[in-house]
């Protein structure tokens, strides 16, 4: 009697792109805002509840079917990082006796968050170009944010902020879209820049 070994082979689709399309998207409508272009309004919290949070976690899901470790903690932290910003904003106006964040509440909350993308940030230099791009500004984004908020920087400060965070979510979008495209064509139609193992 001899030993059998059956390969299984993941046929599932790549989540990635819908993570990465979820989180540049919502990123860009935001720094829009805060560039100077529109007021906050519900069309960004609506963005942040349902395709930069909620398609987000599930994209995080799908990826830890997938085994992928980096892949499920990034889209499932940011999923509820867009879903926690957004209540952070609604609740104290649905329920007026909360107490709504102080400035120095929000840089605390988005400088952790800094310190968590920079680590993940790390996590990219095996894995390819266009995320370096992606997790780089990102946490560039995140400290500029916190500082803002902590120093009361001035309105050209916060709309040099918005600049920097729409690159962040355009190279995301970017990011997401090369995957499809590659994919569908069975080539490299957008570069990523992968990192040689």
């Amino acid at each position: 009697m001899t030993d059998s070994t059956t390969l299984i082979k993941d046929t599932t689709a790549n989540p990635a792109p819908l993570g990465l399309l979820g989180f540049g998207m919502t990123t860009v409508l935001l720094n829009f805002h805060n560039a100077g272009f529109y007021e906050l309004n519900t069309m960004i919290l609506a963005m942040g509840l349902c395709y930069g949070g909620t398609a987000q976690v599930i994209a995080g899901i799908m990826e830890w079917k997938k085994g992928n470790t980096f892949a499920t903690t990034a889209f499932i932290s940011y999923g509820f990082f867009w879903i926690s910003l957004v209540t952070l904003i609604v609740l104290p106006k649905i329920i007026p006796s909360l107490i709504p964040a102080s400035e120095t509440a929000m840089a605390t909350y988005l400088a952790l968050w800094g310190l968590f993308t920079a680590v993940m940030f790390l996590g990219t230099f095996w894995l390819n170009r266009a995320l370096q791009v992606v997790f780089g500004t990102l946490t560039v984004l995140f400290f500029l944010l916190a500082y803002g908020d902590f120093t009361g920087a001035s309105a050209g400060f916060k709309h040099f902020t918005g600049y920097e965070g729409l690159v962040c979510g355009f190279a995301a979008i970017y990011t997401g879209l090369a995957q499809v495209l590659n994919e569908l064509a069975g080539k490299i139609v957008l570069p990523l820049g992968m990192v040689k193992k």
